[in-house]
């Protein structure tokens, strides 16, 4: 399974950002969409990405405030990408490795999507899943032997 895969089910829909943006209006965003990152371009390229993460750390420096932070200030200028391309189980490597919990997904320098973690871990559990169900198609429907002191031999 590839990550176009994982864009084909889940939409093109994106949220950006860009770097001069206020902190606190970028927060607002996430909160009214209900999503933890937005990916934050500058002249039609990635620059960087703002997640909760990033969010809660400049809270914390902050005391406990956003306060007049840009998002330029706060937002990871080196995120982890991909492409679509990009095989689950490798994705899944990267995000593991650099605790991420969201990853833009680049052809090229064009930006295709953002994809998530559990949209990684849903789309493993879905193919496992669709396996078990395949496994055990066969094996209901295993033929029977006719012969008991043959069952059990090849026929080759």
């Amino acid at each position: 399974m590839k990550v176009v895969d994982i864009l084909r089910v889940k939409g093109g829909t994106l949220f950006t950002v860009t770097p001069d943006e206020g902190l606190a209006q970028a927060v607002a965003t996430m909160s009214e969409r209900d999503i933890g990152s937005l990916v934050v371009m500058e002249h039609g390229d990635l620059v960087g990405m703002l997640t909760f993460r990033e969010v809660i750390a400049a809270i914390a420096r902050n005391g406990g405030s956003v306060g007049t932070s840009l998002v330029r200030s706060v937002m990871d200028d080196h995120p982890l990408t991909c492409t679509p391309e990009t095989e689950i189980d490798e994705v899944r490597r990267m995000m593991l490795g650099r605790h991420a919990r969201y990853m833009p997904v680049l052809n090229g320098r064009t930006l295709m999507g953002v994809i998530s973690f559990y949209d990684v871990a849903k789309a493993v559990v879905d193919g496992q899943d669709f396996e078990n169900r395949m496994l055990k198609a066969y094996i209901r429907d295993w033929p029977v032997e006719d012969n008991p002191e043959t069952a059990g031999e090849s026929k080759l």
